[in-house]
């Protein structure tokens, strides 16, 4: 007998669809999470594969992460979830003249001009997809990961800082036996961690110093004793990592814990709690050996550097400001209008047209942009790239000013990764990326939750 296969009602078709479309964007929501935490996990650890376990695959894993953003833009575009918006669509179009003028008039490298355009193409997309993606809880969560690394991180660098440069610990990209550590002071080297040089170790401690502010002032969030543990590592990382741009940058999140005191006094308690834990916590490390030697290493460093780019006011409009005057100043002679070719002036782009890691064009950002691009299109980035700081800031302090300190306090490490941001360097690109997403995503209240935070700032 032949089988009759009866439709189903038309208002349980309906119900049967809707639940298929529902099973399958939780599916893709999963998977787009997952994602963003691995880019997070290869961010942390990229290194540690070129130095230590994969040396031989040294050179691809350097974009290991490009293929995630590509993926993951992809698929928050299908599901709706990333919006094209101006910032994305200037930039991808100043991209594509600029690749356009590098093949005719630059440099004229495919495979240069691929690596300087995917900073724009992929990872700067890939924010706002990450905005979407997560939300205030899986930021909190992140954040609470990141100070679980961080414990283990201090030991690592730790080790690196009075271990040969020879020491396996101390390998450089590829394996190279030369270290990887970066001229330091009193004879000892700025460590790396596990990434690949040592700028990413600062942009981590700086990245976990932001949260630890944050979760000071937000006690219940984590638990007490990681929280603690978090704030010596954080502490401790600033005289092993040599690093006056780390210095700076927990300086800044500091700044930014005080101006949010001043919009909510009842703070004041949990961040005076919080200083007496960081000066007990600095009393009790000044006891130890290994600590005054780094503080020795590291107040020796910042009174020479100093002495060197005039002090203070020298140290912050140079690194900060990222050279722009000079950029500018240097555009008439130096530079041609149209530029001399996107991914020129990264260290990849060098190694590919001269085989050697040297600075093209320039060391600071703006100075790169410009003279890749030209001062039309190079300039036409950096406001896109301001404008959106412009932006965040604009939704954080709204935040702040309701009771919320999250998006605020990682703002504070975000305006330091994207206005002047190295995003030719991969690490600090990935930084700059994560953090602009986080800071968007932590503006996001889960559904669930939505009632109950507007109770709680109206209160």
């Amino acid at each position: 007998m032949q089988n009759i296969n009866f439709p189903l009602p038309l208002n349980a078709e309906i119900t049967r669809r809707k639940k298929e479309k529902l099973i399958g964007a939780i599916g893709t929501m999963k998977l787009l999470k997952q994602g963003v935490w691995l880019y997070f996990i290869l961010l942390i650890f990229e290194g540690a594969l070129r130095k230590w376990f994969l040396p031989a695959l040294s050179s691809p894993l350097l974009i290991v992460r490009d293929p995630i953003a590509l993926g993951i833009i992809w698929l928050a575009w299908k599901r709706g979830l990333l919006v094209l918006n101006p910032n994305i669509i200037a930039i991808w179009i100043v991209t594509a003249i600029s690749i356009l003028f590098s093949m005719i008039f630059g440099h004229k490298s495919a495979a240069v001009a691929f690596f300087g355009a995917r900073v724009f193409l992929f990872h700067f997309p890939l924010i706002y997809a990450i905005g979407r993606i997560f939300d205030r809880d899986d930021v909190i969560q992140l954040g609470k990961i990141t100070l679980w690394i961080a414990v283990p991180m201090v030991v690592l660098i730790a080790t690196q800082f009075y271990s040969p440069q020879s020491a396996w610990v101390n390998r450089g990209v590829g394996g190279s036996e030369e270290g990887a550590g970066f001229s330091g002071a009193l004879g000892y080297f700025r460590p790396p961690g596990t990434f690949s040089f040592t700028n990413g170790n600062g942009m981590f401690f700086g990245f976990v110093g932001a949260y630890v502010l944050y979760f000071w002032l937000n006690p219940g969030k984590v638990n007490k004793l990681l929280l603690v543990t978090a704030t010596l590592a954080v502490l401790a990382s600033i005289s092993l990592s040599i690093s006056r741009t780390l210095f700076f940058e927990l300086l800044v999140s500091l700044g930014f814990a005080m101006i949010a005191i001043c919009f909510k006094p009842k703070y004041i308690g949990r961040m005076l709690i919080a200083v007496l834990g960081m000066v007990i916590a600095m009393a009790l490390l000044s006891q130890t050996e290994f600590f005054q030697t780094a503080t020795e290493a590291f107040l020796h460093r910042f009174e020479t550097a100093n002495e060197i780019e005039g002090g203070l006011e020298g140290v912050l409009g140079d690194r900060y400001m990222g050279g722009m005057l000079g950029a500018i100043a240097g555009v008439p002679v130096k530079i041609p209008l149209v530029g001399f070719g996107i991914g020129m002036g990264t260290n990849v782009g060098a190694m590919l047209l001269t085989g050697d890691v040297v600075f093209l064009i320039s060391e600071e950002e703006w100075g790169r942009l410009i003279g890749e691009m030209g001062a039309p299109l190079g300039i036409s980035i950096i406001f896109i790239r301001l404008k959106l700081c412009w932006q965040l800031t604009m939704a954080c302090f709204s935040r702040l000013r309701m009771g919320d300190l999250l998006p605020w306090m990682l703002l504070s490490f975000c305006l330091l990764c994207i206005p002047q941001g190295q995003w030719g360097q991969p690490t600090a690109l990935g930084f700059g990326t994560l953090i602009a997403g986080l800071v968007i995503a932590s503006l996001r209240v889960p559904r669930t939750k939505k009632q109950n935070f507007s109770i709680q700032t109206k209160s």
